[in-house]
């Protein structure tokens, strides 16, 4: 008995030393993201069960991915940092503020880029020709105020148009509201919102509108393609849960094939999800445009990281791409 006890005792230890031995979460809870095609690999990983699929593979049989039907950069900021959710999806400048804000404790990383896609800035005001154009009664609705992609491309704007000491001269013109939202906004002709910072296919219903221009581009101010959304988690997580982040990685690499070599499949599977009021035809052209890009290498999430320590978003440039993902993309080609 004596025996038996000791044995018992030690095994006790090396599961509690070992995280691996422990048993991994049953369930993840995945923020479905801010709408759009950016976050068509999250609509692919829900209605094929790929997570739940990729988990039973990897031998646990139980695991079941929790869809938030919330997004938006903050928010899915706030619900991580909270636990509310596990793994999220947003654009690098809110992973990044994210990152230098969690280093030390939380340790939030990059798991793997899901889509490199331009975003638009549309409006329909006549006296809007460039974006130099604003007048203090406009407002840019945005995703988000500060951490979102369009309030950084409009910073690097800024420092074109008037320079460094001036980065946060288009901030004042920027209102935090979703797409679907802005879009609402933009085409009923609101007076409050004068233009929208759009990604597809909210920008391509926008410019149906015969009176809707574009008058900048993120491609433009970037120089080429850069990552639009990606998935991020925490380092406990990460660490916790090594055959669930597994199964997470594996199922979104499945989801990023899926829409690449078969895009009427996508187009279906994003319609039967999310996109009301688009034709097959229309999300079929956006998912054929050169520029819509879905894959796991981080593109210009560097440019961004260099540009947000340069005027103090963050506090930390970081050395190289790698330091921002976990070891598992660190094989991957990126920038």
């Amino acid at each position: 008995m004596r025996r038996s006890l000791v044995a018992l005792c030690a095994a006790a230890l090396v599961l509690a030393g070992n995280p691996r031995a422990r048993a991994e979460t049953d369930i993840i809870k995945i923020p479905r993201g801010a709408g759009g095609l950016g976050f068509l690999p999250l609509l692919i990983m829900e209605q094929q069960g790929l997570i739940e699929r990729k988990a039973r593979e990897a031998g646990i049989a139980h695991l079941k991915a929790e869809w938030i039907k919330l997004g938006g950069p903050a928010l899915v900021n706030d619900l991580l940092l909270s636990g509310s959710a596990d793994v999220v999806a947003a654009g690098p400048p809110a992973f990044l503020t994210l990152w230098d804000r969690t280093r030390g404790n939380a340790e939030v990383k990059g798991v793997a880029s899901m889509s490199s896609i331009p975003m638009y800035l549309n409006t329909r005001s006549a006296h809007l020709r460039s974006i130099r154009d604003l007048r203090p009664t406009d407002k840019i609705a945005i995703t988000a105020v500060k951490v979102s992609i369009p309030a950084i491309i409009m910073q690097m704007a800024a420092i074109k148009d008037f320079g460094a000491a001036d980065y946060a001269h288009y901030d004042k013109y920027t209102v935090g509201l979703t797409h679907p939202d802005a879009l609402i906004a933009l085409m009923s002709g609101r007076a409050d919102i004068s233009g929208h910072f759009a990604s597809p296919p909210f920008h391509q219903r926008e410019r149906k509108a015969a009176d809707v221009r574009t008058i900048l581009t993120s491609n433009e101010v970037m120089g080429g393609p850069s990552t639009f959304t990606m998935l991020y988690t925490r380092s406990k997580f990460h660490a916790d849960n090594p055959r669930v982040y597994g199964a997470v990685l594996k199922a979104l690499q499945e989801a990023l094939a899926f829409i690449n070599h078969d895009k009427r499949g996508a187009a279906l599977a994003f319609l039967a999800m999310e996109g009301q009021g688009m034709t097959l035809e229309e999300v079929l052209e956006i998912l054929s445009d050169a520029d819509v890009r879905y894959t796991i290498a981080p593109e210009n999430v560097m440019q961004y990281a260099a540009f947000m320590a340069t005027v103090g978003s963050i506090k930390l440039r970081p050395a190289r791409w790698q330091d921002l993902f976990f070891p598992e993309l660190h094989g991957e080609p990126g920038g």
